[in-house]
């Protein structure tokens, strides 16, 4: 079996984390779209950052496939173990929605910092697709 990639570009947009990984991994430097990232995951936590700043972060870890950071929010889709508290960097004391599946889980502000967390219900077998757009 081949080991997995932690980051990848693919279609141009980008893909990261093994909530498989019993302990912690993690890629610094990873190049794309002019940017630098960086990448650790396990069972426990996933997390990228862009250029030292954060971007994404999930406990427990998950897997991130197709996320594409927008002018006006972000998308991507996830899969993981368990139930996951999933946070994002976004403009700071924004109003965003935050659709799950395609359907409207409703609006959310956020804070100074520009974080927004959601909580999840994932499964392994399944992909959750999450979009947020400003408002």
């Amino acid at each position: 079996m081949a080991a997995k990639e932690l980051i990848f570009e693919n279609g141009g947009k980008l893909s990261f984390g093994d909530f498989t990984l019993p302990e912690k991994a993690k890629l610094d430097g990873f190049s794309f779209a002019g940017n630098l990232y960086k990448v650790k995951t396990f069972r426990e936590l996933t997390k990228l950052e862009r250029d030292e700043m954060f971007v994404y972060e999930s406990e427990p870890g998950t897997d991130v496939s197709d996320f594409e950071q927008k002018k006006d929010g972000l998308s991507f889709s996830v899969t993981g173990e368990e139930d996951a508290m999933i946070t994002v960097g976004l403009k700071e004391d924004t109003m965003y929605e935050v659709f799950e599946n395609g359907a409207s889980a409703g609006q959310m502000k956020t804070n100074l910092g520009g974080k927004l967390s959601l909580t999840l219900s994932l499964t392994p077998d399944q992909k959750t697709a999450v979009e947020i757009k400003e408002v």
